[in-house]
């Protein structure tokens, strides 16, 4: 249980990172800041233009009496605004990363070069459109597994008890099983570790995982809050993410104490493939 705290530790020493490197901070909010522009205009419009989609999606109901056509009609539309919510929260880590793919490789480098012994941060060697090529097929790969885990705790939420307690409480934890994905790929996608590699990786350390991306998912439920903690997110999960390949961390780099550590190497088979 102790990788609980360690993960939360690397969460904490991410912000504390961006803070100290106030131009990286500044640069790292961009990308969320485009993201949160265009996720608002759409909810926005969902929020106006949503009645009239459904009255398009339901000419079967306009012969309705009252008061049964506009309860019908206003249940959709709190469905298709959830709906639409819900896709924003899920999705909004994704989109922002591959929006600001250059930003956060720049400042996911900075850190391993921060932190490593000997100041060396691996580099991919691909070109920029691959990058972003391939961060966009994972990203959509990760997308439809928290669909799918998305659509099973709904259904379960409607088990009596369970549902009203344990489902929302199992959906923290997941959302924070993908969010530490999505995080840790900027670092370990320059490592060219493929994706069935990197789940792996976060599977055989599940705790560390969640120590670090519960709290963050908790977070992100706050408006706007994910904006100004991605920066330190991208920073704290290429911590993690040398952590998980067993890569040695400059502690003055992240803390101030000039110590070096050699987290555990991981479990066999869970080494880098190169692309």
């Amino acid at each position: 249980m102790s990788d609980l705290g360690v993960g939360f530790r690397y969460l904490l020493k991410g912000q504390r990172w961006v803070a100290r490197h106030g131009k990286q901070y500044g640069f790292g909010l961009l990308p969320g800041l485009i993201t949160l522009v265009l996720y608002a205009a759409a909810l926005v419009a969902s929020a106006l233009w949503g009645e009239d989609a459904v009255a398009w999606a339901t000419p079967f109901a306009d012969d309705w009496s009252s008061p049964w056509l506009g309860l019908f009609r206003g249940f959709l539309t709190a469905v298709l605004f959830a709906l639409a919510l819900l896709l924003a929260v899920v999705t909004f880590t994704a989109v922002t990363l591959l929006i600001g793919q250059p930003f956060y490789e720049n400042l996911s480098e900075k850190v391993d070069r921060d932190v490593s012994p000997d100041g060396h941060a691996p580099e991919s060697g691909l070109p920029l459109w691959r990058e972003l090529w391939i961060s966009a097929r994972d990203s959509l790969r990760i997308v439809v597994r928290a669909a799918l885990w998305g659509v099973l705790l709904f259904a379960c939420g409607f088990i009596p008890v369970v549902g009203q307690t344990a489902v929302p409480v199992i959906g923290f934890f997941v959302t924070g099983f993908f969010l530490t994905e999505e995080l840790t790929a900027v670092a370990l996608q320059r490592r060219g570790v493929e994706l069935r590699t990197r789940l792996g990786l976060l599977r055989s350390r599940k705790t560390l995982v969640w120590g670090f991306g519960t709290p963050l998912a908790v977070a992100f439920l706050v408006p706007f809050v994910a904006v100004f903690l991605m920066p330190g997110a991208v920073a704290g999960a290429t911590l993690m993410a040398r952590d998980l390949l067993g890569e040695e961390i400059r502690e003055d780099g992240a803390e101030g104490d000039g110590a070096v550590t050699t987290p555990p190497q991981p479990p066999s088979g869970s080494s880098s493939p190169a692309r």
